[in-house]
């Protein structure tokens, strides 16, 4: 069993997040964190969006997107023992290797977001709430998917783009500075105060258990 522990919040955060490797009371949504596989020999369908695979080779958060992970298998061998890892804003920044500091936005002018949706070719009106992933250029489409199920915190609506996302999108388009860290980090330990039995980003959790426990030959 692992506890986490989640810093950098008021008192009242200082939850504890336990996972036993055994138990059914954690769920795990099948999509929810994906990682995405750009294999094109794996996946011949791939080519049809080779217009973004370059782009999408060069982006500085290739870990959190295409890091493929087995959850928990690696540590079957702890079961049984009670291990503790204090989890930061800046643990997940060095662990999933974003490309950000403390400092970072997490939010642009609307202006700027609305002008980098018509560059990405939006096909919608620009002032109506979340925007859609179908709305978009073909090639953009499948970036926009592979944020969505990467990064996005919640399981399910993958055809919307929330407030934060398009964010992400904006940062990743335009080469600028993002808090990727404090977004992961943020809906974590959200995550630990709910009653939704669906862990939120179970490989990066994964990630932060492997960084503190490595394997052992």
């Amino acid at each position: 069993m692992y506890q986490m522990w989640f810093a950098h919040y008021a008192l009242s955060w200082f939850a504890c997040l336990s996972l036993s490797l055994s138990s059914t009371n954690v769920l795990f949504d099948p999509v929810h964190n994906s990682c995405c596989d750009l294999d094109v020999e794996k996946n011949p369908k791939l080519t049809n969006f080779s217009s973004i695979l370059d782009f999408m080779d060069r982006i500085p958060i290739k870990k959190a997107l295409m890091d493929q992970r087995p959850i928990y298998r690696s540590h079957i061998g702890l079961h049984g023992k009670l291990e503790t890892i204090l989890v930061t804003e800046a643990l997940v920044r060095e662990v999933v290797n974003f490309p950000d500091e403390a400092n970072y936005p997490t939010r642009f002018p609307k202006r700027m977001v609305k002008g980098c949706m018509l560059r990405l070719g939006y096909r919608r009106a620009l002032n109506t709430g979340n925007y859609l992933n179908s709305k978009f250029q073909k090639s953009f489409k499948f970036l926009i998917h592979c944020i969505l199920i990467s990064l996005s915190h919640t399981k399910g609506c993958y055809d919307q783009m929330r407030d934060y996302q398009m964010n992400m999108l904006t940062a990743l388009v335009l080469n600028k500075k993002y808090n990727f860290s404090h977004i992961v980090f943020h809906y974590m330990a959200e995550n630990i105060t709910t009653e939704v039995r669906t862990w939120k980003y179970p490989r990066f959790v994964q990630m932060l258990i492997d960084h503190a426990y490595p394997r052992e030959d």
